[in-house]
């Protein structure tokens, strides 16, 4: 016990300092408009009201100055409980007192100050004032002195319990001498497991509850039973939000219950238990109210009065009428706390500081520590030495201790009793509940399996809920499915980091997020059942920027701050996206743990797999939700990605990544797009195939070979049916335009393009979502064509391509360099020759006047005839070629660009001033990725054309300049010596 003292003391004051160093760095090096920012400041704050509270403390009302009626507080991280200082906007270094926040709203912020400062505060209604949050020294001290009676204590209540908590005895039982009558007729067989062998425990007993199993109820009944027995029970927790829980769930039961606490931090449909509503309700409320009264009529004069001696006489009359408040108060909590059958505090709140120090030392026969995995041990013996017996409960799979120094959790700060206590007994103090009642039950097996040994079963009223289940959601491909994992690998969607920050985004995933949360609200399910859920505070500022406004009840939070809690629907952006593989904090099991298990029905992970696979546990997340969810890739969903291959990544996993964003290509603009069988070419598979298929079952490698197979078949398959399609289309010629149904999944619509392109028809995609559908259209050239029988694919495709080069060129000749050029201008010269031929004969049919045939006479110089010699196509074609070389390649511009011109290096044509841009002569799109390829490789934008800029900074010219008539100076200088001699 002396040596774990020692210990928690030093590592406490590593934590101490490090909380002060990290504060002091905000006040010392950012400033004040910064803090503000940060949500940590409120500057520019006028008094609008004072007033005395509960031990006379002087609670302030602060608001933004009085002549901006319409002022409001900026955004902040103030919340109810937090400890500021109170600075005035004119001394800026100097603190003038310390308060707690005791509420807050959009326009007010109340503080609570100590009686200590009650009389020496003087705040004027005129002066400006500012609040800054400070670090918060009361958990410390009150840790601390636990820490201190703990080593001195010698005997009392909790002997035999620090004997066992510290390994000199062991643990005992007894027998309870009739059974136990449950108050709570739902409990299962695990849950009515753990409330007796917790009734059995002399000492100490674990309820072990993985999430969703039903603690909190478990925890309830086995206090309802403590009452029953005749016991006084102390219940504490490490968060108000804990306690509250508790609170809330013994209401119910109309138990005797008293909640300590300053009702500021308490919610607002629980205040009446604070001991503050309790004295309100009692006999002596209206004699206390009374003195309160009289001393801020007191306090009124006394402002009043100009001279400083007579305001004496006041203080002192103050001080006595605070001095009979503290005496009645008193009286009544007493009576208070002793009529009451169960306290409620957080652990720091139950200290024998606070009203506890009025009960006698051995007044609580039990004491329970909800969510004890999530508190420091240290703080656990505030309460621990006030007790005879004592339940912890929660689950050290989850997320451990917040510690801000990394050194002191690394030298075992974090380590919870829990914890120690489970790792050094076992089984002889721990009882699991092993039935849950939150999740699906594909989310619950990962947890069940990866960290709870495969225990957990789920009850059957939640096992198969999905979010097409709820009232007004539609069935969708997103509300049908439990498990969603959206692959980024070799998207380009890399993490970003800010220095200042010291944390990581990525914007894209803000994008796959917001896409994914379009469909499910478009569904029907409400934004207030989903969550979003990042590691990275800066992911999670990107996130609320881009989605707050749009969903104001959609919660964003990081893992921290959904301990606890549930939703229907859950979203994870993993963030983590980087050549190296690097997965930072992400590693934690527990966290992970936490934010998966926050799902009912949904829960969507946004993950690169080539990054997170290099952890092993991450790993084996990416695998079950490959085998047991669905896979899509951010190409699905994102059509303007440009693909990135690692350094060190498998040659074949590259290739699949750009076979996929090909496949994807056509994909929809905004929602989820349909998936099809798109789960067995996903790219997680990709990479997984070759990694991690020698680990799985055979069954499992066989079934994913199976499905490759038949996948190629069936591609093989609709191509042939739709390019039949096509033909019957082409061979009527009395159809010009032919539209598939929207029923065609993305794959068929990219082959409809596919083939359309073969065959040199116009192909269109018009509509979103799934009214998305495709129109063909016959163009001129292939409408004028003579009737023939179609021969076959090869032979059409032999005759049309010649026929529809121009647009092809547009869309296939990037890179190919001079030699495409001349093919193309072969073709363009055989369409001229088709087409001259068939007006020809359209001439001679109708007999057309002389002045037509003058003016097409003037028009063709070169006829082209089927009789002509090889010699004379030949020597057309050079002229065609030569004169299409000396114009602009933009259809229907005859510009010369002998002259002037400019060389379009994205389709390798030469165009005339006026159509030189990408975007006009149609190669924007190119210009746009080739420009976020270099963005995304180099990390700059470049004004201008685009291009960096090579010309040398003046500054250094100059420098260089001055070195250089230095040099030379020197050097003539000696060949001045060299002539002298």
């Amino acid at each position: 016990m002396e040596e774990f003292v020692k210990i928690q003391l030093e590592l406490l004051q590593e934590e101490r300092e490090a909380e002060i160093e990290e504060t002091r760095a905000w006040q010392e090096n950012v400033s004040l408009k910064e803090l503000q920012r940060k949500g940590v400041c409120l500057l520019k704050l006028q008094v609008s009201n004072q007033r005395t509270g509960l031990y006379g403390r002087l609670l302030v009302t602060f608001t933004p100055r009085k002549y901006d009626t319409e002022a409001v507080l900026p955004t902040n991280r103030f919340g109810s409980g937090d400890i500021v200082g109170l600075y005035d906007s004119n001394a800026p270094k100097e603190s003038l007192a310390t308060g707690i926040v005791s509420g807050i709203t959009q326009k007010i912020i109340n503080v609570a100050f100590d009686e200590a400062h009650s009389d020496s505060l003087q705040l004027g209604s005129d002066a400006t004032y500012r609040l800054l949050k400070l670090a918060n020294d009361v958990t410390y001290k009150r840790i601390k002195k636990a820490l201190t009676s703990l080593r001195q204590y010698r005997c009392g209540p909790a002997s035999d319990l620090i004997d066992v908590l510290f390994c000199s005895s062991q643990p005992n039982s007894t027998r309870l001498s009739r059974p136990v009558e449950f108050l709570n007729p739902t409990l299962d067989d695990s849950q009515k497991e753990a409330v007796v062998f917790s009734l059995n425990q002399r000492e100490v007993a674990i309820i072990h509850g993985p999430p969703g199993t039903g603690k909190t109820t478990t925890v309830v009944e086995i206090i309802l039973q403590a009452v029953k027995q005749g016991l006084k029970v102390l219940c504490c927790a490490p968060s108000n939000v804990a306690v509250d829980n508790l609170v809330e769930r013994l209401a119910v039961y109309k138990e005797k219950i008293l909640r300590l606490g300053h009702p500021a931090r308490l919610l607002e449909s629980l205040q009446h238990y604070s001991l503050d509503a309790v004295l309100a309700r009692s006999d002596n409320a209206q004699l206390v109210a009374d003195i309160r009264k009289d001393i801020d009529l007191t306090f009124a004069k006394m402002r009043k009065l100009p001279n400083r001696d007579e305001k004496s006489s006041f203080r002192t009359e103050i001080r006595a009428l605070r001095k009979e408040l503290k005496e009645r108060e008193e009286a009544a909590m007493i009576e208070t706390l002793k009529n009451v059958n169960v306290i409620l505090a957080t652990n720091t709140g139950a200290s024998p500081d606070g009203p506890l120090k009025l009960l006698p030392d051995n007044y609580f026969d039990l004491l329970v520590i909800d969510e004890c995995a999530q508190a420091l041990e240290a703080s656990c013996w505030i309460a621990l030495l006030q007790a005879k017996k004592c339940i912890l409960a929660g689950d050290h799979k989850q997320l451990p201790p917040t510690i801000i120094s990394h050194k002191a959790a690394s030298k075992g700060l974090s380590l919870s009793l829990m914890e120690r206590l489970i790792e050094k007994y076992g089984d002889r103090v721990v009882k699991m509940l092993t039935v849950q009642y939150r999740m699906h039950d594909c989310i619950m097996q990962w947890a069940s399996h990866a960290l709870y040994g495969g225990k957990l079963v789920s009850h059957s009223s939640v096992a198969h809920h999905l979010l097409k289940d709820l009232p007004g959601v539609a069935v969708t491909d997103e509300t049908s499915i439990p498990l969603l994992l959206i692959d980024t690998a070799h998207c380009g969607l890399f993490e970003i980091d800010i220095e200042d920050e010291q944390s990581k985004g990525n914007p894209g995933e803000v994008r796959l997020v917001d896409l994914h949360i379009q469909a499910l609200t478009s569904a029907g399910l409400k934004a207030r059942d989903i969550a979003v859920i990042a590691p990275y505070n800066l992911q999670v500022d990107l996130l609320r920027q881009c989605l707050r406004h749009r969903y104001p009840d959609l919660e964003i939070k990081s893992v921290d701050g959904f301990q606890g809690r549930e939703k229907e629907a859950v979203l994870l952006s993993f963030v983590r996206s980087n050549a190296k593989g690097e997965v930072g904090f992400l590693a934690e099991e527990r966290r992970i743990n936490v934010a998966v298990t926050r799902a009912r029905r949904h829960v969507a992970v946004i993950c690169d797999s080539h990054t997170v696979g290099n952890n092993k546990f991450l790993k084996d997340l990416v695998i079950y939700f490959t085998e047991h969810g669905e896979v899509r890739t951010a190409f699905e969903y994102l059509e303007d990605i440009i693909p990135e291959k690692y350094s060190h990544d498998n040659e074949g996993s590259s290739k699949e990544a750009d076979v996929k964003k090909d496949n994807n290509a056509q994909s929809k603009k905004s929602g989820a797009p349909k998936a099809g069988n798109q789960k067995s070419n996903s790219i997680a598979d990709s990479q997984l195939k070759g990694k991690d298929t020698a680990k799985l079952p055979d069954s499992a490698g066989n079934k994913k070979k199976r499905m490759n197979l038949s996948v190629q078949a069936e591609d093989t398959s609709n191509r042939d049916s739709l390019r039949k399609t096509i033909h019957e289309f082409l061979e009527d010629h009395n159809k010009t335009q032919l539209t598939f149904p929207s029923m065609l999944t993305s794959h068929d619509r990219l082959l409809v393009h596919e083939i359309a392109e073969e065959y040199g028809l116009q192909h269109v995609s018009t509509g979103d979502g799934r009214n998305r559908c495709i129109s063909l259209t016959k163009t001129k050239a292939i409408s004028a064509v003579p009737e023939s029988p179609i021969m076959g694919d090869s032979t059409i495709q032999k005759n049309l391509q010649s026929q529809t080069v121009e647009k092809t060129v547009k869309q296939k000749e990037v890179g190919r360099g001079v030699s495409s050029i001349n093919a193309d201008l072969k073709h363009l010269h055989m369409e001229r020759m088709q087409r001259e031929k068939v007006e020809l004969e359209e001439r001679r049919k109708k007999e057309v006047t002389e002045k037509k045939k003058t003016d097409s006479k003037s028009k063709n110089d070169i006829k082209p005839e089927t009789e002509n010699s090889d010699t004379d196509n030949f020597d057309a074609l050079i002229a065609s070629a030569v004169k299409a070389d000396r114009t602009c390649g933009f259809a229907k511009c005859k510009s010369s660009v002998v002259t002037v011109g400019d060389f379009c290096i994205h389709c390798n044509k030469r165009y005339c001033l006026s159509h030189h841009i990408p975007e006009v002569h149609g190669c924007g799109d190119r210009a746009k990725a080739k420009a976020r390829t270099r963005i995304s490789r180099e990390g700059v934008i470049y004004a201008g054309s685009g291009h960096k800029d090579h010309s040398i900074d003046p500054t250094k010219k100059a420098h260089l300049h001055r070195r250089l008539d230095k040099k030379i100076n020197e050097l003539s200088s000696q060949r001045k010596v060299k002539k002298e001699k």
